[in-house]
């Protein structure tokens, strides 16, 4: 009679048991952060060094897996279709998510098939002229270029790159025509702004910032809305005379759309406190890279907007849609 007696309160506990959601006590293994490029770029670092702080934070190992390929549509996919269960997190970054599904037949949807966590900071990029050009602010620059239609060109890490997409939306805005020089990446367009055989390009500032300060080129103007703390006398293009123009990459935090929130939320306020470690921003800055820290909402609300820049950029620099 006393073994009948204790089975309802038996069945209870596992009942109750049962309906316990399994991702409570997450993560109870290693967790993967799924990165769209090659080992030794920015995302690549940034990726590292978020997943020693989550490792960190959260007692278990967070192991970066590099699926470099077709622009970073390749590791994107990989992370749509995975198991929603927070153990496949993404490493977005801008051009994957907004500039890829623009110009080509994406097999994932940027809005649809992830779910943002926290946009861990962002770079913008910076007006970098040969030290020979004659110009030193921004209005200086359109004026050369306008005494000049279509004969100088500018530089960029090849059609349809940020830097590439960027100069010719400001190009739109201000009215100016100049030549498109592609390279197979932002080190070698720099290069031969250095070198002087290109006058012009918007860089990556990580990559610029060394050669100005040697006198190799000049910066003047940064593409962000507001200056950057490493070169705080430059202005940004939108004050020197183009209020509506701001473009940056960025590298955020994502998951599969339907990961639980309350998993997402946890790794949100993780990268949240990060952001106001002053070591983690310390590496942050080696990189050239704002850190932000936004809330899944924010992220959210940024990535939806930066789809409509980008859509209009990719028809304005006139980059061929597969």
């Amino acid at each position: 009679m006393q073994s009948r007696r204790m089975l309802p309160i038996s069945l209870a506990i596992l009942a109750g048991f049962l309906s316990t959601p399994a991702h409570t006590q997450w993560p109870e293994r290693p967790v993967v952060i799924v990165v769209p490029f090659a080992a030794g770029g920015n995302t690549d670092g940034i990726a590292r060094m978020t997943a020693q702080r989550l490792g960190a934070a959260f007692g278990q190992q967070f192991v970066v897996e590099n699926r470099g390929g077709a622009g970073g549509a390749t590791a994107a996919e990989v992370a749509a279709r995975a198991e929603p269960n927070g153990y496949t997190l993404f490493m977005a970054a801008l051009p994957v998510m907004a500039i890829v599904p623009a110009m080509t037949k994406a097999r994932y949807n940027s809005t649809k098939d992830f779910a943002p966590i926290s946009n861990i900071g962002t770079n913008p990029f910076v007006l970098a002229v040969n030290k020979d050009m004659p110009v030193r602010s921004l209005a200086e620059f359109v004026d050369y270029v306008r005494a000049r239609p279509n004969t100088l060109s500018y530089a960029s890490a090849g059609a349809g790159s940020l830097n590439h997409l960027s100069m010719a939306l400001f190009l739109s805005e201000a009215h100016l025509d100049m030549i498109h020089v592609g390279y197979k990446g932002n080190g070698p367009a720099l290069s031969d702004v250095i070198a002087g055989h290109v006058p012009a390009m918007f860089s990556n500032l990580s990559d610029a910032l060394p050669h100005a300060a040697s006198g190799s080129v000049r910066l003047i103007a940064v593409s962000s809305d507001k200056r950057v703390p490493q070169i705080p006398e430059v202005p940004t293009v939108s004050e020197s005379g183009y209020p509506q123009f701001k473009t940056m990459t960025w590298n955020g935090l994502m998951a599969p759309a339907g990961t639980p929130r309350d998993i997402i939320d946890k790794i949100a306020n993780e990268i949240a406190h990060a952001v106001k470690d002053p070591a983690f921003v310390e590496r942050l800055s080696r990189y050239g890279v704002d850190p932000l820290g936004n809330t899944p909402e924010e992220f959210a609300a940024m990535l939806a907007s930066d789809i409509a820049v980008w859509r209009k950029a990719v028809d304005v620099a006139g980059v061929k849609s597969q």
